[in-house]
């Protein structure tokens, strides 16, 4: 059966999210660096370090590895969206959140400056709004397989910040046939009910359809479950172990046509 559809992830498939959080990471470090003189890759990991930790420890933690919304999300979303109350949760945790993995950061290098944690829990949110970036094979790939194929797009995380990634880049959003986010859903990849909750959307069983994306464990375990083709993004040249094998790998976007093309 030949494929009438392709599947993309969003966050580091096809917009280039990495990019964006490191270099707000980068600029509001050296903002406290001007302030304090602290060593800015020391701040960053430092305030990684803690915001993860202090987000585990939240009862909304399970719900957010579920949908998938990462610390680092969490430090700039707002929750608006969504009608699960764990939703609720999140936008009423969030600014306090954002403040205290900025100051318990600064404190495990020895700053104690809580004025300062609350200056950069407000400075990065602004700094990631604005650096917006896809990948530079993004658009003349998706021209080549606009017409020929379906094209939907399955991204995880909450309605709102994936809307607002979107809304950033609006050129993206007429590329596809459907958009299906997780938060609306109720459940993220690699959950088989939201990758056949897709196909229904775009009208094609699933060996009609191939799922592309960067993370082994969401984009390609959901594309496998459920007997889907699956194609591994590998920019980075990882290296997996074989406890998830997609069915293809490439390290661009551009070797997509020429893939779809053998698979006719």
């Amino acid at each position: 059966m030949s494929v009438k559809a392709v599947l993309f992830d969003l966050d580091d498939t096809l917009l280039w999210d990495d990019r964006s959080v490191n270099e707000a990471f980068k600029l509001t470090c050296q903002m406290a660096a001007q302030t304090t003189g602290v060593n800015e890759d020391e701040l960053e990991a430092s305030v990684r370090r803690e915001a993860r930790a202090i987000y585990e420890t939240y009862e909304t933690y399970e719900f957010t590895k579920m949908i998938g919304i990462n610390p680092f999300e969490a430090l700039w979303g707002k929750f608006e969206r969504g009608e699960h109350p764990m939703f609720r949760k999140l936008q009423q945790l969030a600014p306090e959140y954002r403040v205290n993995a900025w100051t318990r950061g600064l404190a495990a290098l020895g700053i104690d400056k809580p004025q300062l944690g609350q200056e950069l829990a407000e400075f990065f949110p602004a700094q990631r709004r604005k650096l917006k970036y896809v990948y530079e094979e993004t658009f003349s790939v998706l021209d080549e397989l606009k017409g020929s194929y379906k094209l939907l797009l399955l991204t995880n995380g909450s309605p709102d910040l994936q809307q607002e990634k979107l809304d950033g880049m609006p050129d993206l959003i007429p590329y596809f046939d459907s958009i299906v986010i997780s938060g609306n859903f109720g459940e993220g990849k690699p959950s088989s009910n939201l990758f056949a909750h897709a196909l229904e959307q775009i009208g094609i069983s699933k060996e009609e359809g191939i799922m592309v994306g960067d993370k082994l464990t969401t984009d390609i375990l959901g594309a496998n479950t459920i007997g889907m083709t699956s194609v591994w993004i590998n920019r980075h040249d990882a290296v997996r172990n074989d406890e998830i094998i997609p069915s293809y790998e490439i390290k661009s976007l551009t070797e997509l046509p020429e893939l779809l093309n053998k698979l006719k």
